[in-house]
């Protein structure tokens, strides 16, 4: 069985955000950088059912795992200057 490897855009969509790549871009600078012991899934400006989408994907390592640890990172990473 083949994984499938979803688009950056296709996870915001499925939390709900707008899924172009300036409101992606923007969406991270303004919430990054997360403390570094911060789970993604555990920060103040999801929903409860997204963070739950979040940690129920990661946990899995479901299809969406490999997006949701790009996510994690990029949130995580101090912003360019």
């Amino acid at each position: 069985m083949e994984s499938t490897v979803h688009p950056f855009s296709d996870l915001f969509a499925q939390l709900g955000l707008p899924d172009d790549n300036t409101s992606i871009q923007q969406f991270i600078a303004a919430h990054s950088p997360l403390p570094n012991d911060m789970r993604l899934e555990e920060a103040p400006f999801w929903s409860p059912a997204q963070a739950q989408l979040l940690r129920e994907e990661r946990l899995d390592d479901a299809d969406w795992a490999m997006v949701v640890d790009r996510l994690n990172v990029a949130l995580h990473a101090s912003p360019n200057p």
